[in-house]
């Protein structure tokens, strides 16, 4: 297959370059994904009568991989990014299509697990790709627009969804095999119709440890922690203590990725603008007002609309998280991009791997506490958030009076 390097692709037509590569391959994930998340929570329910004990452990499992992402270097030694993560959105496409085929809980545990590997290695392949191939000073402005078409894909498939749930009596089986063949489809035009681009700096083969990142390393747990609560009881609470059904809460989230396809690129510009301490610390402030008040849909009796509003202002809050990606950008070494996108799946994963099967338990009898716990984390988010420079580069990772200048190996 043919190769070229970032600087000659220039000369390509705009779709087959690699930024219009990027973008396509973000608009296939959700396409999957994103369906798979809007279908799930009733599948489960109506399916395999699921509780909070049984989506938790689910979820659990479904970021074993993500734990597990640190086995990427391991397989660039044998095969490129850009290929991993075509093949990546396949496996992600196919587990999707086959998700109503397994209605129990072995059965969703074992294709979800198929799914989450799919899931997680292109997300961290397709984050070091980014930074590789998108130059500093513009980073901020593109990736929000590459978020903008992961939003505007997602958009599409709710918004399919919603029009023909009801219209046409769907059931589970059609959509989920309709959105898989779409990611897969998506994903062997991406493999054809593109060259292999070279990036400027030859990436590590080994796993990348440094002293100096140890502050990205940290907000990058904790936006793990955070991110899992949300991701698994926001949506599923939804369901259970509001009773939505498919097509509305499938309607939430398209009006939640409007949103979001509509205000990622002036959050980039708000990035590039103000920098990476700003937006983190806007980011985490309103997500601990946001998780406050989820709780208080539990101790005020709140209803659903005011949900449905903090969930959509919640992930407004997450399209910001590219910050803490570009910030890190401006900190490493070049080399380091994909080891320590590796690396960085992996720790954002840790507390993934046994929080959801934990506060399953908690969420029984205090549901109001498990978003508590979410308020705590961010906050913790918040104070770290503090220490991350105006201006971030190498030498001056963070406000700390022992920072590193020089960076040297550790």
């Amino acid at each position: 297959m043919r190769t070229m390097t970032i600087a000659d692709a220039a000369s390509l037509p705009f779709w087959r370059r690699p930024v219009f590569l990027l973008c396509l391959m973000a608009a296939a994930m959700p396409l999957s994904f994103a369906t798979w998340s809007a279908l799930l929570n009733n599948f489960v329910v109506d399916r395999a009568g699921f509780t909070g004990v049984e989506i938790g452990w689910l979820h659990s499992v479904r970021e074993v991989p993500g734990f597990l992402a640190i086995g990427v270097i391991a397989v660039l030694l044998v095969m490129r990014e850009q290929v991993l993560a075509v093949v990546a959105l396949v496996l992600l496409g196919v587990a999707t299509a086959m998700t109503a085929a397994f209605p129990s809980f072995g059965g969703l545990l074992f294709v979800t697990l198929i799914g989450s590997i799919g899931f997680h290695y292109y997300e961290t392949v397709n984050q070091s790709l980014q930074l590789q191939w998108i130059p500093k000073a513009r980073a901020p402005h593109v990736i929000g627009w590459i978020v903008a078409v992961g939003s505007g894909a997602s958009l599409f498939a709710y918004g399919l969804i919603v029009a023909t749930w009801t219209t046409f009596d769907l059931d589970y089986e059609v959509v989920f095999v309709a959105s898989g063949a779409a990611t897969v489809a998506l994903a062997g035009f991406a493999f054809l119709a593109y060259p292999q681009f070279e990036a400027p700096n030859p990436q590590l083969r080994r796993m990348v440890l440094r002293r100096r990142y140890w502050l990205y390393y940290a907000l990058t747990f904790m936006a793990g922690a955070r991110r899992q609560i949300f991701v698994v009881f926001a949506a599923f609470m939804m369901v259970e203590k509001f009773g939505m059904q498919v097509h509305q809460l499938t309607a939430l989230f398209l009006i939640n990725y409007l949103a979001n396809m509509l205000a990622a690129p002036m959050l980039g510009r708000f990035v590039g603008r103000f920098g990476e301490r700003r937006a983190m610390m806007a980011e985490y402030l309103g997500l601990i007002g946001v998780f406050l008040a989820y709780g208080g849909l539990y101790w005020f009796g709140w209803g659903l609309v005011v949900a449905c509003a903090l969930y959509v202002l919640d992930h407004l809050l997450f399209a910001m998280a590219f910050s803490l990606r570009t910030y890190f950008q401006k900190i490493a070494d070049p080399e380091d991009i994909a080891p320590t996108a590796a690396v960085a799946f992996t720790i954002n994963h840790i507390a993934a791997v046994f929080l959801p099967a934990a506060l399953g338990y908690l969420w029984l009898t205090r549901p109001d506490a498990v978003f508590l716990l979410a308020a705590g984390i961010a906050g913790t988010s918040l104070a770290l958030s503090f220490l991350v420079p105006r201006h971030p580069e190498k030498g001056f990772e963070t406000l700390l009076p022992l920072r590193v200048r020089a960076a040297p190996a550790g």
